[in-house]
């Protein structure tokens, strides 16, 4: 049995306010048929590579294998990638760049927008043929506010939740046999909601548990609200 997804609201927006948290690292928007994915960061491996480290390869593969699935799963019309889609300069190798005219050729009609992030930044915008929208943060799509970076308190007063991520939150949980699980999360904040970084290649920051935020851990396929009810103005919907 499919575990049903978190389906999260911000009953003050409206109808059109609700969100599958994905265990796939994404976030599905159904009244806009929209995917959020962040902090893609594909060519990391390459880039490490090129610095001389020996890491493996195949993470680029793996990645878009993944958001391949995903925009079929869910009939996607609109890709968003809240920032970071490419790691470095060095990244945009010949075979890199043909493996996104690959993926792009499978996906002619799916709008793709890039929110640019600190390391599209230095990477540069993917090249013109890919057709993928590059806007600045904070670009508004619907009741969401599309940015990379959380908001800072000066801007948290902006009308609307966020959507956001270059945090690649973790969340650390402990068990009574002193093991330890290390994993993806997402994380709500009275202004915005974090998402886990989708790269296969990519680290993390270990979010902590804490008065007026919650944490929804990825596990078995599935999300789970480790924290308690989510702050205001957020609520879990029906499906969980």
């Amino acid at each position: 049995m499919v575990p049903a997804p978190v389906v999260l609201q911000a009953p003050h927006q409206g109808p059109e306010a609700a969100l599958w948290l994905l265990p796939q690292r994404a976030v599905w928007w159904p009244p806009g048929a929209t995917l959020f994915v962040a902090d893609v960061h594909l060519g990391k491996a390459a880039a490490f590579r090129s610095a001389g480290l020996a890491v493996p390869g195949g993470t680029t593969g793996d990645n878009l294998q993944r958001l391949d699935a995903l925009v079929r799963r869910h009939g996607a019309r609109r890709l968003v990638v809240l920032g970071d889609l490419l790691h470095a300069r060095a990244a945009r190798t010949p075979a890199l760049l043909q493996a996104l005219r690959d993926w792009r050729g499978r996906h002619p009609d799916l709008a793709w927008v890039l929110v640019r992030g600190n390391h599209d930044d230095r990477a540069g915008d993917p090249p013109p043929d890919l057709d993928i929208t590059v806007v600045e943060e904070p670009w508004t799509l619907g009741p969401w506010h599309c940015r990379h970076e959380p908001p800072a308190a000066v801007e948290s007063a902006l009308p609307g939740p966020t959507l956001c991520g270059h945090v690649h939150p973790v969340c650390v949980l402990h068990g009574a046999a002193r093991e330890r699980l290390r994993l993806p999360c997402f994380v709500l904040t009275p202004s915005a909601l974090w998402l886990p970084a989708f790269g296969a290649f990519t680290g993390g920051y270990a979010v902590p548990a804490a008065a007026g935020q919650s944490r929804c851990a990825i596990a078995d396929d599935a999300v789970w609200p480790v924290d308690g009810p989510p702050p205001a103005p957020w609520q879990l919907g029906p499906g969980r």
